[in-house]
Formats: structure tokens, sequence, C-alpha cells
């Protein structure tokens, strides 16, 4: 097996990117309310501020930041992946390597994680998440996507509520 080495800051901040097995599901938009039961779950358990948050329908992103002296978010992530999936109906298929290992075929196994580095890249991943349902033309405008932080920082000011929708004219491009 792979020996995946990821970085462990404790109380760092870090941006996910978290996918279905299957990406031309639906499924985290149809079962949304299973996800944040699963995520309210492990933020119980295990807290972690969670600075910003895109749920798509067969991925998401986030970026969470650790608390002091913890840099265990590969567990948070099995624990809610995990959570999910047992609040579906056995219905995906199982390849026999994952049967063996008691897992579901709900997720990948890995996901992607970076460390966020400074304030500037702490925006750029802002940005990126809160822009990615127009990007996958899911909407034309951040502000239409209703599974997103961006609607909390709209709240406080970061954010115009019309930020990274259609420019005005006839050219039908995207702003910022």
């Amino acid at each position: 097996m792979t020996n995946y080495r990821r970085s462990r800051l404790p109380g760092a901040a870090y941006f996910f990117t978290v996918t279905i097995a299957r990406r031309n599901l639906d499924l985290l938009v149809r079962r949304i309310q299973d996800l944040k039961s699963a995520f309210r779950d492990e933020h119980e358990r295990a807290p972690f501020v969670n600075v910003a948050l895109v749920i798509l329908p067969d991925h998401l992103h986030a970026i969470w930041r650790m608390p002091e002296g913890d840099s265990d978010y590969s567990q948070r992530w099995r624990r809610i992946k995990a959570w999910f999936s047992r609040a579906l109906p056995l219905a995906e298929r199982v390849s026999s390597s994952r049967k063996i290992k008691g897992e579901r075929g709900v997720w990948q196994r890995r996901f992607w994680e970076h460390t966020i580095r400074d304030e500037d890249d702490l925006n750029n991943h802002l940005d990126y998440i809160h822009y990615n349902p127009v990007k996958h033309r899911l909407v034309q405008r951040v502000s239409d996507w209703p599974h997103s932080t961006f609607h909390h920082y709209v709240e406080r000011g970061v954010y115009t509520v019309d930020w990274g929708g259609p420019k005005t004219g006839l050219d039908g491009d995207f702003g910022e």
C-alpha cells in the first residue's frame, strides 16, 4: 500500500477536496441533511473551525482550521465519511478489496489536502471554494448556490452578493 505523506501542522488551516466514488451522482446534495448531520456529529466529537465549505453534487471543498496542538484531520474525515455512508441504504457496488476492509463504495478512498500558507493563499482558496458552483456550471451566480458558506461571508461583508456572477454586458464572461 502506498504511504501518502500529509502535512501535519497542529493548529494550521487546511484546504480539502473530498469526492464520492461515482462522480456522475448527485448524492451529496440529494442527501444534504445526512451530510450536515455527519459534520455536526464530528464537530461535537472533535472540534475544528469550518472556515469555508461548498457542497456540490459529487464532491465538496472545505477549509478547516485545526485546534492548537491537533492536526488529525484524517480521522475526522474518516468518521464523517463513515457516518454519511451508514445513513445511506445499501445500494452501491462494493469491490472485493473494499469488502475485505469493511468499506462501502460511497467515497473515493483518498482526499486532497493542502496546507494554507498565508493570508493570500487563504483568500485564493476562499474564492476557489465559493466560485466552484459557477465553475461547474451549476449556477450562473455564486449567490444562487445554497450549499455554501458564501452566504455567511456576504452577511459579514467579506463578499458582495453579486460577487462571482455574470458581468454586465453581452459577452457572457463571468466576473472574478
